[in-house]
């Protein structure tokens, strides 16, 4: 329980003073990357007081100066923080609609153009979200997935969502896929408990969408490349 009231306490003390004053910066300046630096600074002390360590593995193949799409696998709540600190550049991200609703946070996601999914799996509403990223991506800022689109409960690869693959072959953006694996065991699924340890995350060498014939031979390209970073039993 210690990583977790440490995490806590420390990501609510330094998030107030800087809601108040990168928030309404962003507000008048249509400029969020101050707010966005910010909040990762925040996570990268959080976990660095909680004694939760990552080890990144790959940041060398990301193309420079390019908006890219990073796919990665999805086995824990701790993921995003820890993978969107290390993404070079700024990135938007596919998330539940539910969290825009929290207050603060949801209009610091707004604010950060992060793009809201429906679970529910309607046509339209994809449709939605995959025009909202490209808008993003077109702005020259990065798209962050967990193309599973939910955790995993026992850390083994599940089948992929057809959102960003559709993203990737529309925008031909390069798709930078993303192994992740450690976290399953410091926060399971279902569980508010925070254990210490390592998250390993490897990036791997960028995927031109533009060389597969059709969506799926790149969600089978991605998967391929995602499960070659993961432990063996992951590789489901």
């Amino acid at each position: 329980m210690i990583a977790s009231l440490t995490l806590l306490v420390v990501i609510v003390i330094l998030s107030i003073p800087t809601a108040l004053v990168c928030i309404p910066f962003a507000m008048v300046t249509g400029n969020a990357t101050p707010l966005y630096n910010a909040a990762m600074a925040i996570v990268r002390t959080a976990f660095r007081l909680a004694r939760i360590r990552v080890e990144v593995e790959g940041l060398d193949s990301v193309p420079a100066h390019t908006s890219c799409i990073f796919m990665a696998n999805h086995v824990s709540n701790l993921d995003p923080p820890a993978l969107l600190p290390h993404i070079p550049g700024r990135t938007s991200a596919f998330l539940k609609r539910s969290l825009m609703k929290i207050p603060v946070l949801g209009y610091g996601l707004k604010l950060g153009e992060f793009v809201p999914v429906d679970r529910e799996g309607r046509v339209d509403s994809a449709i939605e979200s995959v025009a909202a990223a490209r808008r993003v991506l077109e702005k020259g800022l990065h798209i962050t997935t967990f193309v599973e689109g939910t955790r995993s409960r026992d850390g083994r690869l599940l089948p992929f969502k057809k959102g960003p693959f559709y993203l990737a072959m529309q925008t031909g953006a390069p798709v930078v896929p993303i192994s992740i694996h450690g976290t399953e065991g410091m926060m399971a699924k279902g569980s508010m408990r925070i254990r210490q340890g390592t998250a390993h995350i490897v990036f791997h060498e960028p995927i031109l969408p533009q060389e597969f014939a059709n969506r799926e031979e790149l969600m089978a390209a991605v998967r391929a490349s995602i499960a070659s970073g993961l432990p063996e039993w992951m590789r489901a």
